[in-house]
C-alpha cells in the first residue's frame, strides 16, 4: 500500500496537499482544546448530560471531517477528463474511463475510509423502486455490491473503473417501474429500440481509494448529466448543497446551451445559496479554439469573448470562468511538459480551489465551533471566575477576623445566616418558577414532535391522492410546506418568550447577589427554516416543470415524499432534538450557578460557626481557602487556554499545566 501514489510534478497535489495539511493541524488543534474542555468539565463535575451534546458532536464531526468537491455538467462536457487532471494525473494516464461514447451514469464519490479496504460500492438501480433515499442505503451496506480495487495496477484498476459506466437494455415498461423513462419526453423517445431503453446499472458509485489527497478528506463527487440530476433527488437536495465547492463544467466548442443553462439555474445555483466562493464556472475543452495559423494573440481574444459570453449567460461575472483543457494538462502533466501544463489553464482552476475554498471550509468549521460552544466555555469561565472571586472574598474574611473578639464573630454568623435564609427562599421561587418554565418548554415542544409532524404529512398524502388534477396536487405540495413553516414560526416565537423569561430570573439573581454575568445563547431556527426555504424552492420547480406534467400521479408523489418530505421530516427531527439540547443549554448554567452561590454562602457559614466554636480552626480554614483559591487559579488558566484557542483560527500551543 505504501507504493500506490507516487506523486511527480502534479501542481494540485503539492499545493492543495500542503493545505490539507494546515487544515488538518488547525482541527487537531481545535479537536484537542475541545477534548481539554469534556475533560476540564467532566474533572471538576461540572458535565452536564444532554447539554453537553453539542461538543460531543462537533468532535465526532471533525473526527470525520472531509473537504467535497463537486464537480456538475451536461454530459460530454469533460468532467471525469477534469478529475482526473487535477486530481489522478501521478498515475501517468487516465485513471477514470472517458472513452468515447462512454459516461458517467450515475453519481459517483471518490473517498477514503480505514474501514473498508480498497473498493468500489455499487448500489444497484433496482433500489429506485424502493422508498429508501441514497443517504438511508448508506446505513444498510447488505444492498451494495462490493468490488475490490486492485491499486498496485493501476491497467487493472483503470479497467475496473468501467464497471460504474456500465449500461443495459431494459423493456420500457422496466424503466417506468424505476422512473427513468417518460413517453412524453422526446428526447427519451428516441433512444428507444425494439422496444428497449438504456439504463444504467448502478445507482449510485463510492470508490474508496488510498490516494493520498483523499486519505487527508478530500471527497469528490463526480456527477451525470441533467437527465440523471433529475430523477435522483439525493444529488439536489443533499450532497450538492453539502458539497464545499461546486465546479460547474461547460464546453468551450458549445458555449453555454439550453441544458447547460437549465442545470446552473436548477441545480448549482440553488445549491451554493449564491455563493460565489463555493461555485466555480470551468469553461473546459478551449484547445478546441486553439489554432497556430491564427497566433495567439486571436486565440486569447476569442477565448476572452467566449468566457465573457458565458458570465453573462450565467449573470456571473467574467472572473468566476476559468478556461480549462482537462486534456492538454493532464498530458502535460503525465508528460512532464510545463509549458503545456501553463496553457491548459489548469494551474489557475487548482489556485483558485487552494486558495479560496479551503479558508471558506475552515471559516464554516470555526464559526460553527464559536456559535455552538463559545458560550458554554465563556460560561465556564465565568462559573470559575466567580468561584475564586467569592473564596477571595472568604479569605479576606477570614484573616480580618484574627484578633476579633467572640461578640463580632457572632453578628457575622448571624449576618451570614440571614443571607442564607433570604437565599433559600429564593431559590425555592426559582424552583417555582423552573416548574413552569418545563411546561412551558414541553409545549414548545409538542408542534415540533415527530408524531405531530407525522399527522401533516398523512393529510398531505391523502391530499394528493385524492386529487386527480396537476392543480390539486401542487396545492398539496405548497399546503404542507406552509403548513411546516407556520409551525416553526410560532415555535421560534415561544422560543424568545421562554429565554427571556429565563434570562428575567437569572439577573434577579445576578443583580442581588453578584452572580456572574452568563451568555445565553439563542435558539436560532435560520437554519432549518433557510433548509425548508430550499425544499420549498425545489418542490416548485419541480411542480412548476414540464417534467411533472408529463408524469403519472404515483410517481408524482412518491418522487415528492420521498425527496422534499423525507428531507424536510429529519428537518424536524433534528429541530425538536436540538430546542431541547438547547433548553439544557441555558437552564443548566443558571441552576450551576444558583447553586453553586448557595454552596459558597452555605460554606462561609459553616466557616464561621467552626471558627465561633473553635478559634484555633481560623488557620486551618483559611489554609483550606488557599489551596482551592489556587486550583481556582489553575481552572482560570485552563479555561482561558481553550477559550484563546476555540475563538482564534490560528493554533495555541499546549500550556504546560495541560502537559
Amino acid at each position: 500500500m505504501e507504493n500506490v501514489v507516487q506523486v511527480t510534478g502534479n501542481a494540485i497535489a503539492d499545493t492543495l496537499s500542503a493545505q490539507l495539511d494546515d487544515y488538518h493541524v488547525w482541527r487537531e488543534g481545535l479537536l484537542t482544546a475541545l477534548s481539554d474542555y469534556q475533560d476540564f468539565l467532566e474533572r471538576h463535575g461540572q458535565s452536564r448530560g444532554i447539554a453537553d451534546l453539542p461538543t460531543y458532536e462537533i468532535i465526532q464531526g471533525l473526527k470525520s471531517d472531509n473537504f467535497t468537491i463537486a464537480i456538475v455538467g451536461e454530459f460530454s462536457r469533460g468532467k471525469t477528463e477534469l478529475i482526473n487532471s487535477i486530481f489522478f494525473a501521478d498515475y501517468k494516464e487516465r485513471l477514470l474511463p472517458t472513452d468515447a461514447g462512454r459516461t458517467t451514469m450515475c453519481p459517483t464519490e471518490l473517498l477514503h475510509t480505514d474501514k473498508l479496504p480498497p473498493c468500489i460500492m455499487l448500489l444497484p438501480i433496482e433500489t429506485r423502486e424502493g422508498n429508501h433515499t441514497i443517504a438511508e442505503y448508506k446505513r444498510s451496506p447488505t444492498q451494495w455490491t462490493r468490488i475490490p480495487l486492485p491499486v498496485n495496477d493501476s491497467a487493472k484498476m483503470a479497467e475496473t473503473f468501467k464497471e460504474i459506466i456500465r449500461n443495459k437494455k431494459v423493456t420500457i415498461q422496466e424503466a417506468q417501474k424505476l422512473d427513468l423513462y417518460n413517453p412524453e419526453d422526446t428526447m427519451m423517445a428516441q433512444t428507444v429500440q425494439g422496444g428497449m431503453v438504456e439504463i444504467p446499472v448502478w445507482r449510485h458509485a463510492i470508490v474508496n481509494y488510498p490516494h493520498p489527497l483523499l486519505q487527508k478528506g478530500l471527497v469528490v463527487l463526480d456527477t451525470p448529466g441533467l437527465n440523471s440530476l433529475g430523477s435522483e433527488p439525493e444529488l439536489t437536495l443533499n450532497m450538492l448543497p453539502n458539497a464545499h465547492a461546486v465546479l460547474f463544467v461547460l464546453s468551450a466548442d458549445q458555449g453555454v446551451t439550453k441544458s447547460d443553462l437549465e442545470i446552473w439555474n436548477s441545480y448549482v445555483k440553488p445549491a451554493t445559496d449564491g455563493n460565489e466562493t463555493r461555485r466555480i464556472v470551468v469553461l473546459n475543452k478551449v484547445d478546441t479554439l486553439w489554432d497556430e495559423l491564427r497566433g495567439d494573440a486571436v486565440v486569447q481574444a476569442t477565448i476572452s469573448r467566449q468566457m465573457q459570453e458565458t458570465a453573462q449567460a450565467l449573470g456571473i461575472t467574467k472572473s468566476q470562468v476559468f478556461p480549462v483543457s482537462a486534456l492538454k494538462g493532464l498530458i502535460g502533466k503525465i508528460k512532464g511538459d510545463s509549458n503545456l501544463l501553463g496553457q491548459s489553464g489548469l494551474r489557475e482552476l487548482e489556485h483558485k480551489l487552494t486558495r479560496e475554498i479551503i479558508p471558506y471550509k475552515q471559516a464554516l468549521v470555526h464559526d460553527k465551533i464559536v456559535h455552538q460552544v463559545g458560550s458554554m466555555v465563556e460560561n465556564t469561565s465565568s462559573m470559575v471566575a466567580n468561584r475564586l472571586s467569592s473564596i477571595n472574598d472568604q479569605l479576606q474574611e477570614l484573616k480580618g477576623l484574627r484578633g476579633k473578639n467572640q461578640h463580632t464573630i457572632q453578628e457575622m454568623i448571624e449576618e451570614a445566616r440571614e443571607e442564607q435564609r433570604a437565599y433559600d427562599k429564593k431559590i425555592a421561587n426559582f424552583n417555582k418558577a423552573q416548574v413552569k418554565l418545563k411546561e412551558q418548554m414541553r409545549v414548545l415542544a409538542q408542534p415540533l414532535s415527530l408524531k405531530a409532524f407525522d399527522r401533516l404529512i398523512s393529510q398531505t398524502r391523502k391530499d394528493m391522492h385524492e386529487s386527480w388534477t396537476t392543480h390539486g396536487l401542487k396545492i398539496g405540495m405548497k399546503t404542507f410546506f406552509d403548513g411546516a413553516v407556520e409551525t416553526m414560526q410560532e415555535v421560534n416565537k415561544q422560543a424568545h418568550a421562554i429565554k427571556e423569561v429565563v434570562e428575567g430570573i437569572y439577573n434577579s439573581f445576578q443583580v442581588e447577589h453578584g452572580l456572574a454575568k452568563l451568555k445565553s445563547q439563542n435558539f436560532s431556527l435560520r437554519p432549518y427554516l433557510n433548509e425548508l426555504s430550499r425544499l420549498y424552492r425545489e418542490a416548485e420547480a419541480f411542480r412548476n416543470s414540464t417534467i411533472m406534467v408529463m408524469m403519472e400521479q404515483h410517481f408524482v408523489i412518491k418522487r415528492f415524499f420521498i425527496s422534499m418530505v423525507s428531507h424536510a421530516r429529519n428537518t424536524f427531527s433534528q429541530c425538536n432534538d436540538d430546542v431541547k439540547v438547547w433548553y439544557k443549554s441555558i437552564m443548566d448554567p443558571v441552576i450551576a450557578q444558583i447553586q453553586e452561590h448557595k454552596e459558597m454562602i452555605d460554606q462561609r457559614t459553616q466557616n464561621l460557626r467552626q471558627i465561633s466554636v473553635q478559634q484555633g480552626s481560623l488557620d486551618e480554614s483559611i489554609a483550606e481557602l488557599e489551596e482551592t483559591r489556587v486550583d481556582l487559579e489553575s481552572q482560570q488558566r485552563t479555561t482561558a487556554y481553550i477559550r484563546d484557542k476555540i475563538n482564534q483560527h490560528v493554533f495555541l500551543s499546549k500550556p504546560e499545566h495541560l502537559s
